[in-house]
């Protein structure tokens, strides 16, 4: 199996960039669905969530309340470092898993994870391509108004991940999302046409 590490800052399209392969036949792990599971009500990662920033973080319903979670983490060097601690183990554990039976599952085609701290987690070796989607802040800081967050936690979240250049850096190639959407299916596709066609064909 073809793995691609699809990764870029918040905001920039990467799930957009996600959809566009499975289109083409790619399977697709999402890093932030993955998130979600670990920490569903009645896990170690919720309970371990509430101990370091308080019950109220859990909503009435049991479920993790994210938007609090983030207020309390995004404001604080040390708080973020926690929340990191806590959450990104045990995801990055369950990600290397999915990949490991995704491969069980088809020994051919392509498989697509998407997720923005690939870098960050040092796990890049992991893939035989590594692409990072880009656009301009005023366009990902809409895109992040669209999701409901002001501007002021959009730039929160945009400076606590890495520089674009740090990112840039380890691409393989660079997805430019900065036109409409059938000019970064384009780009896709010439990705697509690049991979090596016994996995493109099995996809």
């Amino acid at each position: 199996m073809f793995r691609i590490g699809l990764t870029g800052g918040i905001g920039t399209g990467k799930s957009e960039v996600a959809r566009l392969f499975g289109e083409r036949g790619a399977a697709v792990i999402r890093a932030d669905d993955v998130a979600r599971e670990i920490v569903a009500p009645g896990t170690g990662v919720l309970r371990a969530l509430a101990a370091e920033f308080g019950e109220s973080v859990i909503a009435g319903d049991g479920t993790l309340d994210r938007r609090r979670l983030a207020g309390l983490a995004f404001g604080s060097d040390r708080e973020l470092k926690r929340l990191n601690e806590i959450v990104h183990p045990p995801l990055v554990n369950e990600l290397i898993l999915r990949i490991e039976a995704a491969e069980r599952e088809r020994v051919r085609g392509v498989l697509v994870v998407e997720a923005a701290l690939l870098a960050e987690w040092d796990i890049l070796d992991l893939f035989d391509l590594v692409l990072v989607v880009r656009a301009p802040l005023e366009a990902r800081l809409e895109r992040l108004a669209r999701g409901g967050l002001s501007r002021d936690e959009a730039l929160s979240r945009v400076r606590a991940q890495l520089p674009e250049e740090r990112l840039l850096a380890d691409a393989d190639a660079v997805l430019e999302n900065d036109g409409p959407l059938a000019r970064l299916a384009a780009q896709v596709d010439g990705i697509w046409r690049s991979l090596p066609t016994e996995e493109r064909d099995t996809a």
